[in-house]
């Protein structure tokens, strides 16, 4: 698992120094310095304006007495594309561009939703004595208002 955790910090930079390189070999050393300088500048700009969107769907979300789950991901995904953008790079420049696009957002949120909910709903213990389907048999006793019991429903009603 740490293994997992760490190849990216070093296989990222190590793509991101080759793609200096090439990109510098073919359109100079400033205008390489410029695009990575432009990006972020961008970037920024479009954080910005898409975090303060985001900012005002959450305070929505809260006035109508609605958790802001997907709002939250979206801000978080916003954050990552920010840190993204921030760091000198091609390929951290496009992840972070592609994490601004809200459709993208979107496709990630579903995903994420459909393996977590998969996730849950097989690892969710079943209650002792459930059958297939986690179907409980059992017996039951209806209270009136005040806690008496009710007589059982009557099996040969024909209405």
């Amino acid at each position: 698992m740490a293994l997992i955790a760490i190849l990216p910090l070093l296989i990222v930079p190590i793509i991101e120094i080759v793609l200096f390189i090439e990109v510098g070999g073919v359109i100079g050393l400033w205008p390489t310095l410029g695009a990575i300088l432009a990006t972020a500048v961008a970037g920024g700009l479009l954080l910005r304006h898409q975090g303060l969107s985001v900012l005002a769907r959450m305070r929505q979300s809260l006035e109508r007495g609605r958790l802001p789950v997907e709002e939250v991901f979206h801000g978080l995904c916003l954050f990552l594309a920010a840190s993204f953008l921030l760091t000198p790079g091609f390929v951290t420049d496009s992840l972070g561009v592609l994490l601004l696009l809200p459709p993208v957002r979107r496709l990630l949120i579903g995903a994420l939703l459909k393996r977590l909910v998969t996730r849950i709903w097989t690892a969710a213990p079943k209650p002792p004595g459930a059958g297939p389907g986690g179907v409980i048999d059992g017996e039951y006793t209806e209270l009136g208002p005040k806690g008496e019991e009710l007589p059982p429903p009557r099996a040969d009603r024909s209405e």
